[in-house]
C-alpha cells in the first residue's frame, strides 16, 4: 500500500495581524520626510542661511551707524532682535508647508494610512523648529564673527535659547491655523507677510522704543516679541537695564515671555486643531 502525502499549504493570502507604527515613530517619519525635501531642494534653506546673514550684515553695518544705543555695542544689541524675528517667521514655514500638503492631496494620502492625523501636525511642527534653529545657529556664528558675545553665563545662555524655542512653538500653532484655514499658498503668504512681518518691526527688535511716540511705544513694549528680545538681551548681557518708565513686560521679560508663549499656545492650538480637522474631514 502506497502512502499518500498531502502537500503543505503554501497559501499566504489570509490576512496577517498588522500593527501600525507607534505615534513617536509616525512623528519621526513625518520629520524625516520634511528633512528629505531639504536634501533634494537645498534652496529651501535660503531663508535660514542667506537671509539671516544678510539681515545681520545689513543692520550691523548699514543701519547700525545711525542707531546709537547708550552704553552698549549695537551689534550685540541687534542679534537677539534678528533671532526673535527669525523664530517668529517659523509660522511662515509651517503655514505654507501644511497648506501645500493639503492643496496637493498629500494629507488625504496620509489619511488612507493607519497613522494618526496628529502625527502630521507634530511632525510638521518639529521640522519647523529644526528649520528655524538652523537659522539661529547661522546667525550666532555670524554674530560671533562681527563681535557679538554672550556675557551672562552658560545657564542664562541656555535659558535664552530655550525661551526662543518656546516662543517659536507658540508661533507654529499660528502657522497651523493659517495654513489650515487658507485655500492657497498665495493667500497664506499674503496674510502672513502683512501681519507677522510688521509685528516683528513694531517692537524693540532693531531700535529702542524710548524714541517712539507714546502710543506707539506702548504698543511696541506690549508686543510679545519685545519681551522675548529683552529677555535674551538681559540673559546674554547684551543690553543695559530698561528705563524705569518702560512697560511692565519689559520690566519682567523672562516671565512675560513664558506667559505670552503659553497663552498663545493655549488659545490658538485648539483653533488650529479644529481648523485642520475640519479641512481634513469629508
Amino acid at each position: 500500500m502506497t502512502a499518500v502525502t498531502t502537500p503543505r499549504r503554501t497559501d499566504t493570502s489570509e490576512p496577517r495581524d498588522f500593527r501600525p507604527p507607534g505615534v513617536p515613530r509616525q512623528i519621526g517619519m513625518m520629520v524625516w520626510r520634511s528633512l528629505k525635501h531639504i536634501k533634494r531642494q537645498p534652496e529651501m534653506l535660503t531663508d535660514v542661511t542667506i537671509q539671516p546673514v544678510m539681515f545681520v550684515l545689513l543692520f550691523a553695518f548699514v543701519f547700525g551707524g545711525s542707531i546709537a544705543i547708550p552704553g552698549v555695542n549695537y551689534r550685540e544689541w541687534l542679534l537677539p532682535g534678528i533671532m526673535a524675528q527669525t523664530m517668529a517667521f517659523s509660522a511662515f514655514i509651517v503655514a505654507i508647508g501644511l497648506n501645500m500638503d493639503l492643496d496637493k492631496g498629500i494629507i488625504d494620502r496620509f489619511r488612507s494610512l493607519p497613522i494618526s492625523r496628529g502625527s502630521v501636525l507634530v511632525g510638521r511642527s518639529v521640522y519647523s523648529i529644526i528649520h528655524s534653529s538652523i537659522g539661529i545657529f547661522v546667525m550666532s556664528m555670524t554674530g560671533l564673527a562681527i563681535g557679538w558675545r554672550v556675557r551672562g553665563g552658560f545657564g542664562n545662555a541656555v535659558l535664552a535659547f530655550a525661551l526662543l524655542v518656546l516662543f517659536g512653538f507658540a508661533m507654529i500653532w499660528i502657522g497651523i491655523l493659517v495654513g489650515s484655514s487658507m485655500r492657497s499658498a498665495e493667500a497664506v503668504n499674503g496674510l502672513m507677510f502683512t501681519t507677522i512681518f510688521p509685528i516683528t518691526f513694531l517692537a524693540n527688535t532693531f531700535a529702542p522704543t524710548e524714541g517712539m511716540a507714546t502710543w506707539l511705544r506702548t504698543i511696541a513694549e506690549w508686543n510679545p516679541i519685545s519681551s522675548l528680545v529683552q529677555a535674551m538681551r538681559e540673559l546674554w548681557g547684551n543690553a543695559p537695564p530698561v528705563p524705569a518708565d518702560a512697560a511692565l513686560p519689559l520690566q519682567h521679560p523672562v516671565l512675560t515671555t513664558v506667559i505670552w508663549s503659553v497663552a498663545i499656545t493655549a488659545v490658538v492650538s485648539p483653533l488650529a486643531i479644529r481648523a485642520f480637522l475640519r479641512r481634513t474631514t469629508d
